[in-house]
């Protein structure tokens, strides 16, 4: 079967991705400063003008695979509120969505990396910081969907509710990923469940 010939555009966005998967493998096992522009194109298959065609710098292609990963995570948190759902069953949905979040976010290493430039990085910081700015805000508003659609009021406001989840689960995540012997997935997911059974459900289990 004769292989379809890509128009331009589908070209770039296909060399536009591979470079940023390359990146991502890149910066995940080498860092984002040790990661040179050669090592991500080089990685991809491409050149270095290749890259440059595709992103004005290292920088930019780092807030874009930030993006990149939010959104997917938002599309996690958006499927919680699809269809006419019963209150236990939005509960349910929340619970298997933050109780495996610590297996699930491939990415997290790539957050910690930008958490460290920021605060070494004025120029970078600047830009995360209104990229996270963008991120609460938006958390917090499924928090308050989430309240209003079970009826059940947040004992906080939802930017500091939201602040507070993002730390428990980069918490969480942390001990998860560098310390298994001691919090293996099955204590992750515990501290998890009882977080938002207690905190959130309002229960006492």
């Amino acid at each position: 079967m004769k292989r379809q010939r890509l128009t331009r555009e589908q070209s770039k966005d296909q060399t536009r991705e591979r470079l940023l998967d390359a990146a991502q493998a890149t910066f995940m096992k080498k860092g984002f400063v040790a990661t040179s522009v050669e090592d991500i194109a080089a990685a991809a298959g491409y050149t270095r003008g290749a890259f440059y065609s595709n992103f004005r710098s290292k920088t930019e292609l780092f807030l874009e695979l930030l993006g990149r990963d939010h959104e997917a995570m938002q599309a996690g948190l958006h499927a919680i509120f699809e269809n006419a759902a019963s209150r236990e069953e939005m509960e349910a949905r929340v619970l298997r969505y933050y109780s495996s979040l610590h297996r699930e976010n491939k990415c997290f290493l790539l957050w910690a990396e930008a958490k460290l430039l920021a605060v070494r990085d004025g120029r970078f910081r600047s830009r995360f910081n209104a990229f996270m700015h963008e991120k609460i805000e938006q958390l917090s508003a499924y928090v308050r969907e989430f309240s209003e659609r079970v009826g059940t009021p947040i004992s906080m406001p939802p930017e500091q509710f939201a602040i507070g989840l993002i730390g428990l689960c980069d918490g969480v995540q942390f001990f998860y990923a560098v310390d298994p012997q001691n919090v293996p997935s099955e204590m992750a997911e515990k501290v998890l469940a009882g977080f938002f059974s207690r905190v959130v459900f309002g229960r006492d289990a």
